[in-house]
């Protein structure tokens, strides 16, 4: 008897005995939708239909991939070996790289204002090239970033029975690999790609890191939803924070057309050791000095010296009698 396939494809239904479409109906949806002066050129790459676009399913892979090569084991295929190691992160560095090329390729043509030029595409191809070649020249330094995170994480948290657990498990570790990877792509140039890995991982954990944030070793993201880490941000070592905190900015200067300034220091600067509690919120570009301790559900707008302990005013509680008080 053949098995049954509880699998059903909505898009693609053989028993649908409701009415159908009428006539010329979808014709006329898809011109609107595809019509050549329409709404549909703002999102055609301005006209560049050369090359695609980089692929977010693609980039996720990539990551996947390079997660498995940075905790070898946690990740990817779990039946490593130190005789197999060597073989598996070699051939798996060979797929991400030629990989990887293509879509930071992707990346710069369509960002590129002379594109599609033939001279001006052929300087992607080599600027690619050479991008993704230091790119994967950083990932020793980048995980041995990720070993402090991790160990931090363990030490950080009383409810961490090893630092495995936190690899395996840990929504914050998770957020900052993919931060720390984003990082170094951001800091070579990459347009797009930084992002598409960021947001991704904020997608699944809550956690909104912003690649061009500088963050020192150490760093750990307790619980970490609704944590948010703005682009200008810098954070020196041991740096600890938990769910809901937000590093923002204040105000958003406007040009001369009323539109934002792009790329302005408006971040905060938490110094090292420092700790910021669930739900605090510090604005504007401040410096949070070393060794502080910023109290749940603060709002800061101005700095505050090394050694601080920022709380609320504490909640009173009163008795009142026949009225008084009221």
């Amino acid at each position: 008897m053949k098995e049954q396939n509880n699998h059903t494809n909505h898009l693609d239904e053989k028993n649908d005995t409701s009415p159908g479409i009428e006539p010329g109906m979808l014709e006329t949806v898809v011109k609107q939708l595809c019509k050549r002066n329409g709404d549909a050129s703002q999102f055609i790459q301005k006209e560049r239909q050369y090359h695609s676009l980089p692929s977010r399913v693609v980039i996720d892979d990539v990551i996947e991939a390079l997660r498995s090569i940075l905790f070898p084991g946690y990740f990817g295929t779990s039946e490593l070996t130190l005789d197999t190691l060597h073989f598996y992160v070699g051939s798996t560095l060979d797929r991400v790289f030629r990989t990887l090329k293509d879509q930071i390729k992707r990346g710069l043509c369509f960002v590129c204002e002379e594109y599609p030029v033939v001279d001006r595409c052929l300087e992607c191809d080599e600027q690619a090239l050479s991008i993704t070649k230091s790119f994967l020249a950083s990932l020793p330094s980048v995980r041995r970033l990720l070993l402090t995170d991790v160990k931090a994480a363990y030490e950080g948290d009383p409810a961490a029975t090893s630092s495995y657990e936190t690899i395996f498990c840990y929504p914050g570790v998770l957020a900052i690999t993919s931060y720390r990877l984003a990082h170094e792509l951001h800091v070579l140039g990459v347009p797009l790609i930084p992002r598409i890995i960021t947001e991704h991982a904020h997608n699944i954990t809550g956690i909104d890191i912003h690649p061009g944030a500088v963050i020192g070793e150490s760093f750990f993201i307790d619980h970490g939803t609704g944590v948010v880490i703005g682009e200008t941000c810098i954070l020196g070592k041991n740096v600890r924070i938990y769910q809901g905190v937000t590093l923002g900015a204040k105000s958003f200067p406007l040009d001369d057309k009323g539109k934002p300034i792009k790329g302005i220091e408006r971040h905060p600067i938490i110094e090292d050791d420092v700790i910021i509690y669930s739900g605090a919120t510090i604005l504007g570009r401040v410096t949070i000095g070393k060794g502080s301790v910023i109290g749940g559900n603060v709002w800061l707008t101005h700095s505050v010296p090394p050694g601080s302990q920022i709380t609320q005013v504490g909640a009173r509680e009163e008795v009142f009698q026949n009225g008084e008080g009221i």
